[in-house]
């Protein structure tokens, strides 16, 4: 039983990291600035904001729609994966607290 406890407190150690390493994946996924520059759309900044993005996905052929809502989908995905980060931040250091006595 207490190999499995280490086992827990190890991967509970690392999943923070884990959740920030996938959410940067989705970061660097979402590549709208990229996007809008291959269709001849000028951006100020590499990062668009969503309401951009949604005001092009109504205004636009079929393949800048398709793409604009692909990176619209991996922004979201990637503000899911930091809000778990966060959200798993505290219990990881409770536990630590409670497991390295």
């Amino acid at each position: 039983m207490k190999e499995f406890i280490e086992y827990l407190t190890a991967i509970a150690i690392c999943s923070p990291l884990f959740f920030f390493i996938i959410a940067v994946a989705f970061r660097l996924l979402d590549n709208s600035a990229a996007i809008f520059l291959k269709h001849d759309i000028l951006v100020d900044t590499s990062y668009v904001s969503a309401d951009i993005i949604r005001e092009h996905i109504n205004s636009g052929d079929v393949k800048l729609r398709k793409s604009l809502k692909r990176a619209l989908i991996f922004r979201k995905l990637h503000n899911l994966f930091m809000i778990l980060m966060v959200i798993s931040i505290p219990p990881v250091i409770i536990a630590c607290f409670f497991v390295f006595k």
